[in-house]
């Protein structure tokens, strides 16, 4: 089957460039070795490794203290409540969406290898591989910020 070697359209007569299969201005096709019908669509068959992602909540977060600024490690159960640095006794309230309390990183366990993993926020949300076991991990973003009833 040879290609397109370019001229005017069989069906509506623009100049089209060589090795195209349609037409840019009607969408004809431009070689009559084509049927429409001839292309066959796959069956879908979603790929082994995303079929083999877990999916993993963090377990708690490093945030820094607005005082002190001490890292402190944080059971995810207290966010949004008040919480107390052990080191200078500071009262505030955790939210890790605040910018005046800074989120240095968040922990979760490896579902494959119960290994703990210790990650920096920005990978909430993303799929990553486990870096003892290279097990496949979606690190879901649960905590999402309150929104006002509408």
């Amino acid at each position: 089957m040879p290609a397109w070697p370019g001229g005017p359209c069989p069906q509506c007569g623009d100049d089209m460039p060589p090795n195209l299969v349609h037409c840019q201005v009607c969408r004809a096709l431009l070689n009559d070795d084509f049927i429409p019908d001839s292309v066959e669509i796959p069956e879908f068959r979603p790929l082994e490794e995303i079929a083999s992602m877990v999916e993993v909540e963090p377990r708690g977060f490093y945030v820094a203290c607005p005082r002190c600024q001490q890292e402190l490690r944080i059971a995810r159960k207290y966010v949004g409540k008040g919480v107390r640095c052990k080191i200078c006794q500071h009262d505030f309230h955790l939210d890790i969406y605040d910018k005046a309390i800074r989120t240095i990183a968040f922990f979760a366990s490896c579902p494959h290898c119960q290994e703990e993993l210790r990650s920096s926020p920005k990978y909430i949300g993303t799929k990553v591989v486990c870096k003892h076991c290279r097990g496949h991990i979606h690190f879901l973003d649960e905590l999402t910020r309150p929104t006002d009833p509408l």
